[in-house]
């Protein structure tokens, strides 16, 4: 276990935190994110509390717009961000999944404007990042690609499973292990909820990246020994003496005997994507002043 090497989030969000800062300080921004919740998700909660938390060691406005399941619906939801749209004090809009099944997701991310896309789920900006151009990338996905780089994991000629299929992680980080460009160039496979025999292909894997939501899905027995885990599930757990905790979609403390690499949960993938919204709520805010001021 002393070889295992832990993949800690802080040192890459810190990196990404004074970035905001810097960008703050020199181009005199005031950035505001409007933050839209519908229910009481738990997973939804925890990032969303995070996100306030942080805010407050910067000069970043975070405002959350919670409603009730019961007290929602699909064109009251277009109006608000339509809204939202046109307020030049606004720069970021995120819409917090899951939502009610009541609402279409997918109509309901392109109302929002891509330059206020800052979870990057607009199609243009999912167009864009197909086409391997500089867009907002959904924030998970680009967290994991960071922290790759930031500990010089390389995915070039390696098998990568990744297991979800949302648009949210395992559909964009899918596609970015694929750009040609330096210590990508993966080959990919995706597994998900419907895929059979999930461990035929987990211990075909050089690098495992979990998102599907199932707290200690995967264990030792269903991993090879030099495989190299990055874990973005985040799942609330009730324990035997009634305390509540967060655990991933990997069984933490069977895989640590095994794999070579492993992010924690909490303090690995989460505390990056934060760190990653914050980033590009910064940018949509340079970019919006410096178009003021041209």
């Amino acid at each position: 276990m002393s070889d295992i090497q832990l993949l800690k989030g802080k040192p890459i969000a810190d990196k990404n935190l004074d970035n905001c800062l810097d960008l703050i300080e020199k181009h005199n921004l005031n950035p505001n994110l409007i933050v839209i919740m519908i229910g009481d998700d738990p997973a939804s909660e925890y990032y969303v509390n995070n996100i306030k938390k942080q805010s407050l060691k910067f000069n970043i406005r975070v405002s959350l717009q919670k409603y009730k399941i019961e007290e929602i619906n699909e064109q009251f939801l277009i109006n608000t961000i339509q809204t939202l749209n046109r307020n030049d004090d606004v720069h970021g809009i995120m819409l917090q999944k899951p939502l009610p099944k009541s609402i279409n997701s997918n109509q309901i991310e392109q109302i929002i404007i891509p330059e206020k896309d800052v979870d990057g789920f607009h199609a243009l900006n999912a167009g864009l990042l197909l086409q391997e151009k500089e867009c907002f990338q959904p924030c998970t996905a680009q967290a994991i690609i960071e922290m790759m780089d930031f500990y010089e994991i390389s995915a070039e000629g390696k098998h990568v499973v990744v297991i979800g299929r949302s648009n949210v992680v395992g559909k964009p980080v899918a596609n970015l292990l694929l750009y040609k460009a330096k210590n990508r160039n993966a080959t990919v496979t995706v597994c998900h909820s419907k895929t059979p025999d999930l461990s035929v292909f987990t211990k075909q894997a050089d690098i495992l990246i979990t998102a599907v939501g199932m707290a200690n899905l995967i264990n030792e027995s269903m991993i090879n020994e030099d495989v190299i885990i990055l874990d973005a599930g985040i799942n609330e757990v009730l324990t035997p003496d009634g305390k509540i905790i967060y655990v991933g979609d990997v069984n933490f403390d069977s895989c640590i005997k095994k794999c070579k690499k492993i992010t924690p949960v909490p303090g690995g993938v989460g505390s990056v994507t934060t760190s990653i919204l914050f980033k590009h709520l910064c940018d949509s805010a340079k970019k919006k002043k410096i178009k003021k001021n041209s």
